[in-house]
């Protein structure tokens, strides 16, 4: 095997499509539902958030889907992003395992979501939009957002979740200095943030909330749109980039991966690793073998450990279509722990379809564990990692730990989704004893649950 650590792609060798993973389902994902017929929408239902070529990729069952030249231009500012091989962290762990990151913390925004910020924007842009409402947990999305905006000239409008607004001002500058105003939310703003506020002014916010909020000023406005950064279909298409990069990327490694691990909010970091490798084994032939593919969560908001597989909004307000999927409940609000990017109440409809089929597996950790294992990772390979990508890291080390104690030499790629420069209040936190393990409210958990929409069969 080869002492080599960076394995770096020509820019020529950048994936000029997308890779859709409907394709090749051994049974479709459930439909997407009107909240008012409950029949399955069609592209007009959802004309009012989305331009119709992002609707399109939404619903599309090609295999491949073109990128935009105009989009693989902005992407070569830093994509083809680099693999890397964990060889120091191999070596403290004392592990015979071969450990392998994707970095997406190289983007200008810091993570991998401007993967899917900068198409969304230019297919906006292309439908002569002006504005753009959208949510953000930690800021890695509303950063990513902006970001895209001020590339594409489309004025930009992010609802925060108030704990991370506070927890992340820097977050909150950096979407502001890419031209885009940032509002805390529940916010006064909206119909939604103003009912949330009259029945407790104190609220800290959820990204169910602030997509109610954001999906109101598109849906309530004809000169704006909606953006989302995960758990819809054309976001993971996007994101496939990653994977199809690492696959490149593991051959010239001479390896080929036995374990696949991601972190999992809404899941599009995760699916935009695994699905291209997930396709291939769904397709069988040639050398492909069967991988496992670890999802790992929080312990505090584990949707595909806790929740139920059923229709659900995506949103608090319930002015989203409903789509199938592990969901802890609309009205479900997380408790304030700094992975602000994983705080949703639902998974990716197909992610929670893959796990359904017994394709992928699913953990869920706390938080003061991931944070151990960010301080060792940073501390044997020098990247400071974002909060939310710690849960992928510990994943990672629980596996190499595992081929130690068996003596296995397997081959482990996680997805390394950000660095965590805009997080180090959170690390102070943890270096002072100061982050502790809220649990969430088991009592709020089932009267979420009690409150799903009845879909018949």
């Amino acid at each position: 095997m080869s002492a080599q650590t960076k394995f770096f792609l020509d820019e020529s060798k950048m994936p000029k499509h997308w890779y859709n993973i409907a394709a090749d389902l051994p049974t479709p994902a459930p439909p997407v539902l009107h909240p008012g017929t409950k029949q399955p929408v069609g592209p007009d239902d959802l004309a009012p958030l989305f331009p119709m070529d992002l609707i399109m990729q939404e619903v599309s069952t090609e295999r491949e889907v073109p990128i935009p030249e105009p989009v693989r231009d902005v992407f070569r500012l830093w994509r083809p992003s680099p693999l890397i091989r964990a060889h120091r962290l191999e070596k403290v762990l004392g592990t015979p395992a071969r450990i392998y990151y994707k970095y997406e913390g190289v983007s200008p925004a810091g993570s991998h979501k401007p993967n899917t910020a900068i198409p969304q924007a230019w297919y906006n842009q292309q439908a002569g939009i002006k504005k753009l409402s959208t949510e953000t947990g930690a800021g890695q999305w509303g950063s990513s957002v902006a970001f895209a905006g001020a590339l594409f000239g489309i004025e930009v409008k992010v609802f925060q979740v108030r704990i991370s607004y506070d927890q992340k001002p820097y977050r909150r500058a950096l979407m502001e200095t890419y031209g885009a105003s940032c509002i805390a939310s529940p916010s006064n703003e909206t119909n939604s943030g103003r009912a949330i506020l009259a029945k407790d002014p104190n609220h800290p916010g959820s990204l169910g909330i602030a997509i109610s909020e954001a999906v109101e000023v598109a849906a309530t406005n004809d000169d704006t749109k909606y953006s989302l950064g995960s758990v819809l279909n054309h976001v993971l298409l996007h994101q496939t980039i990653v994977g199809q990069e690492a696959m490149l990327q593991m051959e010239m490694a001479g390896d080929d991966p036995d374990v696949l691990i991601g972190c999992t909010g809404g899941g599009s970091n995760f699916a935009g690793l695994v699905f291209p490798f997930l396709g291939q084994q769904l397709r069988g032939g040639g050398k492909t073998k069967k991988r496992r593919i670890v999802a790992v969560e929080p312990a505090a908001c584990p949707s595909l450990t806790r929740g139920k597989y059923a229709y659900d909004f995506g949103d608090t307000a319930n002015l989203t279509p409903l789509t199938k999927m592990h969901t802890l409940g609309s009205t479900f609000t997380p408790p304030g722990f700094h992975a602000g990017g994983l705080r949703y109440h639902g998974m990716a409809p197909l992610v929670s379809h893959v796990k359904e089929l017994g394709l992928i597996e699913a953990v869920a950790f706390h938080q003061s564990q991931c944070f151990q294992a960010g301080v060792q990772f940073a501390r044997a390979e020098g990247i400071v990692p974002a909060p939310e990508a710690n849960h992928a890291i510990l994943g990672a080390i629980t596996e190499a730990m595992r081929c130690k104690a068996e003596g296995r030499s397997e081959v482990i790629l996680f997805n390394l989704s950000g660095h965590g420069h805009f997080d180090m209040s959170a690390y102070s936190a943890y270096m002072g004893g100061k982050l502790v393990d809220v649990p969430y409210d088991e009592a709020e958990l089932a009267m979420a649950l009690s409150g799903l929409p009845s879909v018949s069969a």
